[in-house]
């Protein structure tokens, strides 16, 4: 069963940064694609960024040239590196693999 967790989340000042965590559990880390999403109150969610497992990255516009994705296997985590942070990028974040996803972590920017 896939199980992953998110973590990482807080509240910072615009401008701010965090680094968002996700941890699976399984043997299937390394054979899997993972995304990350946002959902903010009141809207549809969004994707974010994406690595594969041979490392190839996709951002979407709205996080190219202030977030970063990477991976580390031997940790079975995926990280979200999240710079510059704006109030619009306030949301419950998660993770996700095929139809498998986690709680969510929240993130808040705010003066």
């Amino acid at each position: 069963q896939v199980q992953l967790v998110e973590s990482g989340g807080g509240m910072v000042q615009p401008g701010g940064f965090l680094r968002l965590s996700c941890t699976a559990s399984g043997s299937f880390f390394s054979r899997a694609n993972i995304d990350w999403y946002r959902q903010a109150p009141g809207h549809q969610r969004e994707w974010v960024a994406g690595i594969t497992a041979d490392g190839f990255i996709a951002y979407a516009d709205s996080a190219k040239g202030r977030f970063t994705i990477s991976r580390n296997h031997a940790k079975n985590t995926v990280y979200l590196q999240a710079d510059s942070l704006q109030p619009e990028d306030t949301a419950v974040y998660y993770c996700q693999h095929g139809l498998s996803t986690g709680q969510g972590t929240q993130v808040t920017i705010s003066s």
